[in-house]
């Protein structure tokens, strides 16, 4: 069984999302936010961060986008992702590193500006070029939506799900909206999804 530490609110919307979809047992550990993390907690994620999935073989790892693939690789009737040898697998791959890489980092640079300046009047030009780094990710990925259904291949995949978790943190949702009508048409599906329903009670990612 897979062991997942989260907490509400966090990158662990995403891995919920995709064990439920897979319709994979797995025990909920909710790991409080601290300065002072369990050592223990700390041998599995050295960074202090959710999510962590531990495998049935007792093994972890970090990193949402990661677990989501290999996810998605575990557990393949489930149709996370398209299949290895689709065409929309490259895609699939694209989106889910360029999402972790350019959108992940820019949200937690703005949440979390003081760690990322030595310059304690530092952080409002971090937030201001976070914000930035955002608005710039989710103009690429408001283009890629255009005239598409999903993001990648033609069935809802984690890749609709990482992005519209991502665009829940921006820090001006209703801008947000507005400025990406193609983001925030595959958004409002998701909002009226079910699972997407339930996981919100939960995490409060958006208005319900």
């Amino acid at each position: 069984m897979y062991k997942l530490y989260t907490r509400p609110g966090s990158g662990g919307f995403v891995v919920e999302a995709a064990l439920a979809l897979a319709n994979a047992p797995f025990e909920q550990i909710d790991v409080p936010k601290t300065d002072r993390p369990d050592p223990a907690f700390l041998d599995i994620s050295p960074l202090n961060q959710v999510p962590v999935l531990t495998l049935p073989d007792g093994s972890s790892m970090t990193e949402s986008a990661a677990i989501c693939i290999l996810l998605a690789e575990r557990h393949p009737n489930a149709g996370l992702a398209p299949a290895v040898d689709a065409p929309a697998r490259a895609d699939f791959l694209r989106w889910m590193t360029f999402m972790s890489s350019v959108l992940y980092p820019a949200v937690l640079r703005f949440y979390y500006a003081y760690r990322y300046t030595a310059d304690a009047d530092g952080t409002k030009a971090v937030k201001q070029a976070a914000v930035a780094e955002m608005d710039r990710g989710f103009a690429v990925l408001d283009a890629a939506l255009e005239g598409r259904d999903w993001l990648v291949g033609d069935l809802m995949s984690l890749a609709d799900i990482y992005l519209v978790m991502l665009v829940a943190w921006h820090p001006d949702v209703d801008k947000a909206r507005a400025a990406w009508p193609d983001i925030e048409r595959l958004w409002s599906k998701l909002r009226e999804n079910p699972l997407m329903k339930t996981l919100n009670t939960s995490h409060e990612m958006w208005p319900s």
